[in-house]
């Protein structure tokens, strides 16, 4: 599966029988899925199935489906609902209402039919799965056209993720290169600092052998080297493969940074330090490319 940017656009059309749907859809970074759907209320009904559809094309990313039906005036034609649950929560309201006011109760089946959302005007049930049909073939062209314009955002971002990942490897590969000199120059500058409080050439002595073993063991970053490129070739193998990668992605940036504090922390010399500064930043550009991707 090629990679996927979370953001894009789709429109698609689809036309039969008098029925026109129209939808237009749109998706923008999210860490989950989330799929809103604007759609006229007398087809409220479709919702959940439109929702269903997205989730079977797309895994990640906020998508906004704006959906126009347009009827023929030969097939426009509606049933009148009343939702009685509705009325009898308006019955009790307004009775209980006008018994704490002390008013006269003067409730009718005129007045209940007048409040907001008590009769609803809603294509017959036929009718509804017709819009359906039509909008299925509307979605889908859509939907297409999201996905691929995702898809050529996608591979824009792999190539710049790939071409920043083997910057990250030239950097470790400096950091390999000084981490020998670390316990050397520890060792010489110990030296110094002795020399220069009267203590003479302690060279040989088994304390400052000892001392120099130690700080080399607390100083040692072969196994942060060793993981962050192991890091690397899992991101390579996730770029190429067949999953959306972005979460798994998000999470390998996060264990890149652990791993660089820490040799940042162990490492304690200016040379590994510099580098230290430029791969974080280097791998804060990754992490930002990673929140766009599916």
């Amino acid at each position: 599966m090629p990679v996927r940017s979370m953001t894009g656009y789709g429109r698609g059309v689809a036309a039969a029988g008098g029925l026109r749907v129209e939808v237009r859809a749109t998706s923008i970074n999210r860490k989950q899925l989330d799929v809103q759907v604007n759609l006229a209320r007398e087809f409220a009904e479709l919702e959940s199935r439109l929702q269903a559809a997205v989730r079977g094309n797309i895994s990640r990313g906020r998508i906004t489906l704006l959906i126009d039906v347009t009827r023929s005036a030969a097939v426009r034609r509606q049933e009148v609902r009343v939702d009685e649950d509705l009325a009898t929560a308006y019955q009790s309201a307004l009775q209980k209402a006008a018994k704490r006011l002390g008013l006269r109760e003067n409730l009718d089946a005129t007045f209940l039919m007048s409040l907001p959302e008590v009769v609803q005007l809603a294509p017959p049930a036929q009718e509804l799965e017709r819009v359906w049909t039509v909008a299925q073939r509307a979605l889908a062209a859509a939907l297409k056209a999201l996905v691929a314009m995702r898809t050529r955002e996608g591979s824009a971002l792999r190539r710049d993720i790939e071409m920043r990942l083997a910057g990250l490897e030239k950097r470790v590969a400096k950091i390999a290169a000084f981490a020998p000199e670390v316990s050397h120059r520890y060792r010489e500058n110990l030296l110094t600092r002795l020399r220069e409080a009267g203590q003479g050439d302690l060279a040989a002595d088994e304390r400052v052998v000892r001392e120099v073993v130690l700080f080399a063991d607390k100083a040692d970053i072969t196994e942060e080297l060793t993981r962050l490129r192991s890091h690397f070739g899992q991101a390579r193998e996730l770029l190429r493969g067949n999953e959306p990668p972005g979460r798994a992605l998000d999470f390998l940036a996060q264990e890149m940074f652990r791993e660089i504090n820490t040799i940042g922390s162990k490492a304690n010399a200016t040379a590994i330090s510099h580098v230290v500064v430029d791969f974080k930043a280097e791998l804060e550009r990754i992490r930002e490319q990673v929140q766009n991707i599916e």
